[in-house]
């Protein structure tokens, strides 16, 4: 400090201290002193001058500020005063006023020192390096004067500043980090730099959109307020511009990336459209432009039409169209909300649909086309507007011709409402088609143009229009009053906009070139046009005529003789004379005005004289001027012959449609056909899954009946080897001769169950010889009296049948729970008797007589059901036989249906009785083997008794398979 005092001190004391010693002197201090706190303070009484001296401390201290950032990087309080000494030396900002005749010198001096001074710091590549490594301190005195200086050296220099950049390792990403820093005025500042730092760089976008800048971007937007905003959201739009203008990558980034979704909130002005800020007309006007952006005819087509579709699945396009039917919503904001809703909709099929369908909050409704164009035909309204409302009109009807079809029915007698309540479209046209104002007259003519583009329907459509001139005339078509005012020599501005409308309604359409020959007033008035040697204005008014008789001439087809292709050329030759003729029509492309509506569809003309040319007009120009001139030089030979090839070429066009419209069609059936395949293979994929668990579930199953059939015949021979070799303790008599009782008692009701086999057993042989019988007697003449009789006695033989099963049920159920009883004495008996060893071996042989009884019954259960199995078969034989009968046993049919329902249920409950019995055998069999663990005493008559019984037990052998299949 003390420092710094001497030098002031010493260049106010006498005038030997000039400027540039003092600044010699700081430089000297700068680069010499070792004490870090002189240095300092050397380096902040240069920045105190770098103001005013700029160039004195330029030239001299730029090298010692340099090496002050590379050597003192410890210290932010010199980097800082460094930082803003170079920024104060390479900026042109000139804070101090400035009179008004040395201004324009001292602001070219300051750009020329400010790019001196930027090209020799960044001759050295490493001083930007440097300066980008200096952006990672966090202190504020380092950052934001780093940040400031930056930006000013992309103003100066920034192709060659945005180059190093580029190839600096992690250069962009460095300065990515500002969007994320917590204090605004950085934040702020690296904004303004990314706009520097993107400006015309096609890489350096793409490596600032992927390194997350939308999304930061958008919440910063956010976060201010979005329209209502302040200059920082100005800021953020500026920058997202530079990043999606003419970049197509970043465009479908932005696409993908869903940022279009976050867009829609912009533009939620409300109804309270008083506080229409400057800054906010600012932020919503670039927002708007954002949105061109996107969708601008200069764009791919498919990324144009990608994006269309996003904005209307968001619904941005219809909180677009809300502000276009608003009120208070100030000029210039509708102007551009009507241009970018016509960028929006252009060409997008679905988006016209829904703009055809918005009306205005009027009443009575009205359509949003129809007020617009009631602005467009207005005179009143501002120039801009109309502009605006004709290009919203012509994106309407881009490639859209069910659009081109609702706008001209509306010209059409059937449609026209006769009450005149509400106003069409067309009618509006029309009346600006014949209106006093001529740039009206222009924008009607070329809206109808657009109509009519590309569409030979309505061409010829437009052909039945008739118009009502005055009271007591004839009506007079659309086509002869568009003549007519051209006959009239109206003003230039009408008669350009009228001949675009016939060139264009005329073109690719023979029927239309035939209507408007047919008027014998027109070809002269049109060799006359052009013949005339007029001024430079009415030059281009002789090119547009020569252009009409050239698709005269092109599209005819020499349906009028008078009027023919050979005869037009031989009166242009007589008339105009062909050079004559061509050199007219080129004066249409030769005009100033014709490259600039050439160059983009939207209407932007400076004043309304400029508003001569309509941009798809150009393009017709541009394909029918060659064409013409050919036609014009052609023989009538060559056009014979050109005919005949358009005639072949019609034919092939016809049979290549043809075989189009057949292979669309089996396109169909194939795709309906994979369909189906596709169907059916999925079908079976579900049966065959279905299959293989059914599959693996059957063998589970199996494996678990075999495994617990291992585990019963385990069971039993450990029991049987338990009962062997135990010895049982002394019982009470009274208990073993009740044991002894109760086993006579199941005795008895197996031999009575016998019995009631036996009887089923002869129902069933009656069964088979009535069956027999009926069917060697069906022949005869008496076989309808026989058939009754036997389904009489099946009758009868049923009841007895279901009598006997329900009998044995009830002695079943009787059998069951005696066993039970029996079973639980038993268990009872087992705790606490003991029987003797000698006992044993005669409870083991009684055992085995049981068991091989109960085998016996267990093979005639399974032949009874096999029995049952072919009375069945039998019985249906015998109702095929009585079905194919006469019509007398129609009656004893239907009781022989009963019948075998009544069978079906008989057998049933044989199998139910079946599985009891199985059950019981199987019941006294354990009861057996449990009499036998008990080593129970049998005598002499239970042995005889399960003898005489042995032959019958033989039969049934295999229990446990008739059980498996019950």
């Amino acid at each position: 400090m003390n420092f710094l005092r001497g030098v002031m001190g010493g260049q106010s004391a006498g005038p030997q201290h000039t400027e540039a010693e003092t600044i010699q002197k700081l430089c000297d201090r700068v680069a010499s002193s070792t004490l870090l706190d002189d240095r300092r303070n050397a380096v902040r009484a240069l920045k105190s001058l770098s103001k005013k001296y700029r160039l004195e401390v330029g030239i001299q201290a730029m090298e010692h500020l340099i090496h002050v950032l590379q050597t003192d990087r410890s210290d932010s309080e010199i980097i800082g005063y460094a930082l803003d000494t170079l920024y104060n030396i390479i900026s042109n900002d000139e804070e101090e006023e400035v009179d008004d005749v040395e201004e324009e010198n001292s602001t070219r001096q300051s750009e020329d020192l400010g790019s001196q001074f930027t090209e020799i710091f960044i001759k050295q590549q490493e001083n930007v390096t440097l300066l980008l490594s200096l952006l990672e301190e966090f202190d504020f005195h380092v950052r934001w004067p780093g940040v400031k200086l930056l930006t000013s050296l992309l103003k100066q220099l920034g192709p060659q500043v945005q180059q190093i950049i580029l190839v600096s390792p992690m250069g962009v990403s460095r300065l990515m980090d500002l969007l994320a820093d917590s204090r605004e005025v950085i934040r702020n500042d690296g904004v303004l730099l990314l706009q520097a730092l993107t400006r015309s760089n096609g890489a350096i976008q793409k490596i600032v959109a992927f390194e997350n800048a939308f999304e930061r971007l958008l919440d910063i937007i956010t976060e201010e307020g979005s329209s209502d905003g302040g200059i920082v959201v100005e800021d953020c739009l500026l920058l997202l511009q530079n990043l999606l203008k003419n970049n197509n990558s970043n465009q479908n980034f932005f696409k993908e990336g869903s940022y279009i979704q976050r867009m829609k909130p912009w533009f939620e002005v409300g109804d309270e459209n008083s506080g229409w800020s400057a800054q906010k007309v600012t932020n919503l006007h670039l927002m708007l432009q954002l949105v061109r952006v996107l969708v601008s005819p200069t764009n791919p087509p498919g990324a144009t039409s990608s994006c269309q579709k996003a904005m209307f699945q968001c619904g941005l396009l219809q909180q677009l169209c809300t502000i276009l039917m608003a009120t208070g919503v100030p000029a210039d904001i509708l102007t551009e909300t009507i241009n970018t809703v016509s960028e929006v909709i252009r060409g997008c099929q679905v988006n016209q649909d829904y703009f055809a369908s918005v009306n205005a909050p009027s009443n009575p409704p009205r359509p949003a086309i129809v007020v617009l164009l009631m602005s467009m035909v207005n005179e009143r309204q501002p120039f801009v507007l109309r502009c605006a409302v004709l290009y919203c009109f012509q994106c309407f009807l881009y490639k859209n011709q069910k659009g081109q079809g609702e706008i001209v029915s509306t010209l059409l007698p059937s449609t026209i409402d006769a009450t005149g309540n509400s106003v069409s479209a067309g009618q509006l046209l029309c009346g600006g088609l014949f209106s006093t104002d001529s740039l009206s007259n222009w924008c009607a003519a070329v809206a109808l143009a657009h109509a009519l583009q590309e569409n030979a329907t309505q061409k010829e459509q437009l052909l039945r229009v008739q118009l009502a001139t005055s009271i007591g005339n004839p009506p007079v078509s659309l086509l002869q009053q568009c003549t007519n005012i051209l006959s009239q020599g109206s003003k230039i501005q009408t008669r350009v906009g009228l001949l675009m409308l016939l060139c264009t309604w005329l073109s690719n359409c023979p029927i239309a070139v035939t209507h408007f020959l047919h008027n014998s007033a027109n070809v002269p008035f049109l060799t006359g046009q052009i013949a005339e040697n007029l001024g430079e204005e009415e030059q281009l008014v002789q090119g547009l005529c020569a252009l009409l008789l050239g698709i005269s001439i092109y599209f005819n087809d020499n349906s009028l003789e008078s009027y023919m292709k050979e005869k037009l050329k031989q009166l242009i030759e007589k008339r105009i004379g062909k050079e004559n003729f061509i050199e007219k029509l080129g004066f249409i492309s030769k005009h100033e005005l014709y490259s600039r509506a050439s160059q983009k569809p939207q209407p932007n003309f400076p004043s309304p004289e400029y508003m001569i040319f309509d941009h798809e007009f150009t393009k017709l120009v541009k394909e029918l001027e060659g064409v013409i001139t050919k036609a014009i030089y052609k023989s009538s030979e060559e056009d014979k012959k050109e005919e005949e090839v358009k005639k072949t070429l019609e034919q092939h066009d016809n049979i290549v449609t043809h075989y189009k419209n057949m292979i669309r069609e089996q396109d169909l059936q194939l795709e309906e056909l994979r369909q189906q395949v596709s169907t059916l293979k999925c079908q079976n994929e579900q049966l065959q899954t279905a299959v293989t668990q059914q599959v693996s579930q059957i063998q589970q199953h199996k494996d678990q009946y075999n495994l617990l059939k291992i585990q019963l015949g385990k069971d039993n021979q450990h029991q049987g080897s338990y009962s062997e070799g135990a010895q049982m303790n002394g019982i009470q008599p009274e208990e073993i001769s009740r044991l002894r009782e109760e086993i006579e008692e199941l005795k008895r009701n197996r031999e009575l169950l016998q019995s009631q086999l036996t009887e089923k057993d002869s129902v069933i042989e009656n069964l088979k010889s009535s069956q027999t019988s009926g069917t060697n007697e069906q022949s005869s003449a008496i076989a309808s009296a026989r058939d009754f009789e036997e389904v009489a006695e099946l009758k009868q033989e049923l009841a007895t049948l279901k009598s006997q099963l329900n009998s044995q049920s009830v002695e079943i159920t009787k059998l069951q729970t005696e066993k039970q009883e029996l079973l639980q004495k038993t268990e009872a008996f087992a705790k606490s008797a003991e029987v003797q060893g000698e006992s044993e071996t005669v409870i083991a042989t009684k055992t085995t007589d049981v068991e091989g009884r109960l085998s016996a019954l267990l093979q005639e259960t399974k032949e009874l059901k096999n029995e049952i199995k072919a009375l069945s078969e039998e019985r249906t034989a015998i109702k095929e036989q009585l079905d194919s009968s006469n019509s007398t046993i129609a009656i004893l049919q239907t009781e022989k249906d009963k019948l075998e329902l009544e069978i079906t249920d008989s057998k049933k409950e044989q199998d139910d009785l079946l599985v009891l019995l199985a059950d019981q055998d199987q019941k006294i069999l354990s009861l057996k083997n449990k009499l036998k663990d008990l080593g129970h005493p049998v005598e002499e008559e239970d042995e005889l008794e399960s003898g005489d019984q042995e032959d019958e037990d033989d039969e049934s052998e295999d229990p446990g398979k008739d059980l498996d299949r019950i």
